[in-house]
């Protein structure tokens, strides 16, 4: 049995730790809020943004004009890993990690050529292991604005749009369900295509005639397609932000669990090597007063 100042040292140390972990589940609580309502607050923006963007896809010539939309035989594809830049919040980078290793894959087993654009440094601390990061934009996921998305998305598209470029682009991140879940995902950013409603989803009433593009619908095309790009980054990013803040809560009020349950059980474990020492030193006593006799 360990003695009574070792367990005496491990219950301070636990409760120093206890002490941490909460503060930081009341941060991340406090974060998660602000996260979770600029999050909620542009989903609807992004809704509309899809719903013109297929309207105007799903008229437009894509012979040429449109270069983003260009389908073409898929020999190399690009995977945008987002990830947060701290750790501390569980299985939730990792699963994202483990969804671009999958990924990696099942595309090389095609054979395809995989390379990364990591957003965030966690991701890129294991995806370097690899060899095929390409680009790296650590440290911007705590404080990150739209020009940050518009950074990325620019990269990726010219990127796509050069000789011996990318042929497909997915965006891999944590999506936020709720506070107690979130999920990977991915969704196929270039070529830009028509966003198509799900399975047993109505599309909404549908306008008849013909519209009447005013400047022309090239025009339209030219200046929504980077936005659209931009918007689907930054959607992803704050979608990222909030789970990283609600993954980090949860995991922080488990660990604090966990240290309540280990001081009630170094406190146990105190009482009895307490009672044996009382009981040695009693029997001491007794056997001193038995000798005297």
């Amino acid at each position: 049995m360990p003695s009574l100042k070792e367990v005496k040292t491990k219950i301070v140390g636990v409760k120093k730790t206890a002490q941490i972990t909460k503060a930081m589940n009341m941060v991340a609580s406090a974060k998660l809020r602000g996260a979770q309502e600029k999050m909620e607050a542009f989903r609807p923006y992004t809704a509309k943004f899809n719903e013109a963007m297929s309207n105007l896809s799903e008229r437009a010539s894509t012979g040429g004009s449109y270069p983003l939309m260009e389908k073409r035989d898929v020999n190399s594809v690009e995977l945008v890993v987002i990830t947060s830049d701290r750790g501390l919040c569980g299985s939730f980078n990792s699963n994202i990690i483990k969804l671009a290793e999958r990924k990696l894959k099942e595309y090389e087993a095609d054979g395809k050529t995989v390379s990364f654009v990591c957003v965030g440094k966690k991701g890129f601390q294991i995806l370097k292991k690899t060899g095929k990061v390409r680009k790296t934009f650590p440290d911007i996921m705590g404080t990150f604005q739209m020009f940050n998305a518009r950074e990325i998305a620019t990269e990726v598209a010219e990127n796509f749009l050069a000789d011996g470029g990318s042929d497909k682009v997915e965006v891999l991140f944590g999506e936020f369900k709720s506070v107690a879940i979130q999920r990977p995902a991915a969704k196929e950013f270039l070529p830009v295509q028509p966003v198509e409603a799900a399975e047993g989803e109505e599309r909404g009433p549908q306008i008849s005639g013909e519209y009447i593009y005013e400047p022309s619908a090239e025009e339209i095309m030219d200046v929504l397609q980077p936005l659209y790009l931009n918007v689907m980054i930054y959607h992803a990013m704050l979608e990222v932000g909030a789970s990283e803040h609600a993954a980090r809560m949860t995991a922080m009020d488990n660990a604090t669990n966990a240290c309540n349950d280990m001081i009630s059980n170094l406190t146990i474990l105190y009482n009895k090597a307490r009672q044996a020492a009382i009981t040695a030193e009693l029997m001491d006593i007794v056997g001193g007063a038995e000798a005297l006799k």
